[in-house]
């Protein structure tokens, strides 16, 4: 396999006026590049071509948006906001990725809840074309590609209160970046909102196990929409993830825990306002917890999961499903249908969204036996019209499963879109966008 390192934008451009096919990538923490086992991922030709390697740099500008260039992880960019007396709104659970690379992906993290997706929080961007040309891109500019763009928005419409559609918006300039996944040029720069920072505080409370009775979980969710302008995030980390943590890190004790993210001067109104009249949940399932430990917390149970699939020789067969409140007690039924084949499980992830990570922990003899339940699945969010992947991206390891989403309609912008911006057919010729 090709590799390459770069260390400074003329790196980059001098290896675009190559032509040789890359996939880009940075920090490596993609859930859906299989780096562990990229013989044979790519044609033999592509080059993965390493990002992180470029000097990062942060500037907050004088009207509070942070602008970010070269690799800078989102646990650099929050402290540095911090520093300022700003906050980033975007907060991926894996603090260590990058953030450009996130933009890329379209990541969303738990904050969408409060603050929307991250599209809705870039500025613009700068990004380098196929000759190496860079280019600035507005998030207030409508997107002109030469092309009617009419159906295609009307599909992506549908999906507009999701994080993120099955494909990208195509509405802003900004659009041509986020979600691509590098398909169309290499993101160099990135402004991005920020908001005056307020110490903020978690209240996480002791439901039963979903699979045994999750109607107080339905109740919760259903209390919680109308206060996304008061509720940052909300989040599930359920009983079987809790079990991977050591004894004394788990607070669950066998049951399930919903965090919710608040300012923590509005913890005596959200109480009084919305968890007083929950009927399913009592008082004593109901704790404060400090910020800091719940954040280690929300971020031990994934690193615990990955490293327990390591651990196999697995890849891990998840799941990143945003559906329609109307579906969501669908959904879960569905995952407790999966949770019934003798394959150990766990699930947690974006409870206010319902967007759920439903990921088994099979051996390798049980890994196809896992691949087609999850076929089945995306089979049933087609129907759902719900949202495959509204997180992490596509990669290598979910093309198979997002091509029935794409109709004719999707299919002919992608070509055009290549034609125009990817020429050569350079930028990650297995990505999605090769249709």
């Amino acid at each position: 396999m090709n590799t390459k390192s770069f260390y400074s934008n003329s790196d980059v451009v001098a290896h675009l006026q190559t032509g040789m096919p890359t996939l880009f990538h940075s920090s490596q923490t993609s859930t859906v590049i299989p780096f562990e086992k990229m013989e044979g991922a790519l044609k033999s030709n592509t080059v993965m071509g390493n990002l992180s390697t470029i000097k990062g740099a942060l500037e907050m500008q004088a009207n509070g948006n942070l602008k970010i260039s070269g690799f800078v992880t989102w646990k650099e960019a929050k402290e540095f906001c911090l520093s300022k007396g700003r906050e980033i709104m975007t907060s991926p659970t894996e603090e260590l990725a990058g953030v450009l690379a996130g933009i890329a992906t379209s990541c969303t993290g738990e904050r969408s809840f409060g603050f929307r997706n991250l599209r809705s929080q870039i500025v613009e961007c700068n990004y380098l074309d196929f000759n190496g040309v860079e280019h600035t891109l507005s998030a207030t500019k409508k997107l002109d590609i030469g092309i009617d763009l009419a159906d295609y928005q009307k599909d992506f419409s549908h999906y507009a209160q999701y994080k993120n559609a099955p494909y990208p918006r195509m509405e802003f300039e900004t659009d041509l970046m986020t979600g691509t996944e590098g398909q169309l040029g290499v993101i160099d720069s990135a402004i991005l909102k920020t908001i005056e920072h307020f110490p903020e505080t978690y209240i996480f409370m002791l439901l039963p196990r979903w699979e045994e009775n999750f109607e107080p979980h339905l109740e919760l969710y259903n209390a919680v929409q109308k206060f996304r302008d008061r509720v940052r995030a909300c989040e599930i980390l359920d009983s079987n993830s809790l079990s991977y943590l050591p004894p004394e890190k788990n607070p669950g004790k066998n049951n399930d825990v919903v965090f919710l993210e608040i300012r923590k001067d509005d913890f005596e109104n959200i109480y009084e306002d919305l968890l007083s009249h929950l009927t399913l949940l009592n008082e004593d399932q109901i704790f404060e917890m400090d910020a800091t430990k719940c954040r280690d917390l929300r971020v031990s149970v994934p690193r615990a999961v990955f490293e327990a699939n390591s651990r196999m020789g697995v890849t891990k067969k998840g799941t990143d499903v945003q559906v329609s409140a109307e579906k969501f007690k669908e959904l879960l039924l569905f995952y407790r249908k999966l949770g019934t084949h003798g394959v150990p499980y766990n699930l947690f992830g974006h409870f206010g969204d319902a967007h759920l990570h439903f990921n088994f922990m099979p051996t390798p003899d049980k890994e196809n036996f896992c691949n087609a339940e999850l076929e089945s699945l995306y089979e049933q969010v087609l129907q759902w019209k719900g949202s495959p992947f509204a997180e992490h991206g596509i990669g290598l390891l979910k093309r198979k499963f997002i091509a029935p989403f794409y109709s004719e309609t999707q299919k002919n912008v992608f070509r055009a879109l290549k034609k125009k911006y990817d020429p050569k057919g350079q930028f990650f010729p297995e990505g999605f966008m090769t249709c």
